[in-house]
């Protein structure tokens, strides 16, 4: 439930960020509070991965392997589409802020037995 509103703040705030214009957006998107938060989540997010590695018994290499080949993947569409056209930069950014909500929102759903 933490990391689901963490992730919801950060998402949110990359989806207000992406609306306002670039220049203000550069100067302060990493500031020491944004850094914090960052660390924080990223931390309970590990701390809930472990967990359930453990519980699934899934091999951590394999797991680490897809996760990197996927992130490498993403951030390397999201450079090409961001250099190339500056209308789409950001709709790109916007969708950066929507896909951690619609992840944590269905892991959400998941562990209150909706879904």
């Amino acid at each position: 439930m933490v990391a689901f509103i963490l992730l919801a703040v950060i998402g949110f705030r990359m989806i207000h960020e992406s609306i306002k214009e670039y220049s203000r957006r550069i100067l302060g998107f990493l500031n020491i509070k944004v850094l914090l938060i960052l660390s924080i989540t990223t931390s309970i997010d590990a701390l809930a991965v472990g967990l359930s590695l453990i519980v699934l018994d899934i091999s951590i290499m394999t797991l680490a392997i897809v996760t990197g080949i996927v992130t490498f993947a993403l951030s390397f569409c999201k450079s090409i589409l961001v250099a190339n056209s500056g209308i789409l930069r950001n709709r790109v950014e916007a969708l950066c802020g929507i896909i951690p909500i619609i992840i944590e929102l269905r892991v959400l759903l998941d562990h209150l037995g909706i879904i």
